[in-house]
């Protein structure tokens, strides 16, 4: 679905970067730090484990969240419904 195709309240939503880029920095930092993984899979699991620990810090919806939720419960009707009850 093209991005203008959504009402302006999802657009809103979608559009916002500010979240993505502070947790993507956060990613940066931590592999970084870590410098040389001797395996994709010690890599994953950093990478797990700082998503696990930024979950915790995460507290607040954005302001436009309702308004976009009701958009997409008209959008996608009863798929979005159950993703939301999952």
């Amino acid at each position: 679905m093209p991005f203008y195709a959504f009402p302006a309240d999802v657009r809103r939503i979608l559009y916002t970067t500010n979240a993505i880029e502070a947790l993507n920095a956060k990613l940066r930092r931590a592999v970084r730090a870590r410098g040389h993984f001797p395996t994709d899979e010690t890599a994953m699991k950093l990478l797990f484990l700082v998503l696990n620990r930024l979950e915790k810090e995460w507290k607040m919806a954005p302001r436009e969240w309702a308004m976009a939720k009701a958009q997409f419960a008209v959008i996608f009707g009863e798929r979005f419904t159950r993703a939301m009850a999952a």
